[in-house]
């Protein structure tokens, strides 16, 4: 049975082709239909983990933080649904498309900074339900663990792990396998999939925080 979407995406056609949308405003140039907009799942991979029916949690109104928010592909649509949405990203340029995001979602929250210190941003972001982790660093475990402070204790870490960025040499599955046992000194790992069709060498987790 396919996990049920959370309130506020829906499947809809656009061109003939039916996938996720959010109701917004167009970002990146998606298909639109009225006051919907399509979340490409080739481009995000939180999309690509609800097209392929992974139990991500995901509620309408959770808090958020997303990490590596770049310029607003994905946690634009998550600030759809969503309640306030923390969106933390390391380079100048893509923040200046993710504030062109924020001026249409109030409720979206743009941060210029390092998720490898959340210490430079805990006096800004309040206790939330989900973080999104999509970064491109070596050491994307560690990343979830730093900001696991942030996480109320029934809450989801929805992370892509991006083998390349870990180890360019070593097979994906090792890579994978090294990251989940790290993950796990501080999460409960409830679900793996890979992202492929959508994302090459890209591995989905959802967790929780362990007590």
């Amino acid at each position: 049975m396919t996990p049920s979407l959370p309130e506020g995406v829906s499947r809809r056609d656009f061109d003939g082709t039916t996938g996720l949308a959010t109701r917004g405003h167009p970002e990146y140039g998606e298909a639109t239909d009225g006051e919907y907009r399509s979340w490409d799942p080739h481009r995000s991979k939180l999309g690509a983990m609800l097209s392929l029916g992974m139990e991500t949690g995901l509620e309408a109104d959770q808090k958020t933080l997303y990490l590596g928010a770049a310029a607003g592909t994905t946690v634009s649509h998550v600030a759809d649904f969503g309640g306030p949405t923390y969106a933390v990203e390391f380079a100048p340029r893509p923040v200046r498309e993710l504030l062109d995001a924020a001026d249409h979602r109030p409720n979206l929250f743009p941060l210029l900074k390092d998720a490898r210190k959340p210490e430079t941003y805990a006096h800004v972001v309040e206790p939330v339900d989900v973080i999104v982790q999509d970064v491109a660093t070596r050491g994307q475990a560690r990343v979830a663990a730093l900001n696991r402070r942030f996480l109320d204790g029934d809450g989801r870490l929805l992370a892509a792990v991006k083998a390349r960025s870990e180890d360019v040499t070593a097979e994906p599955e090792d890579v994978f396998r090294n990251v989940v046992a790290e993950l796990e000194e501080r999460y409960e790992v409830l679900e793996t999939q890979p992202l492929d069709p959508y994302h090459e060498d890209h591995l989905g987790v959802v967790a929780r925080p362990l007590e």
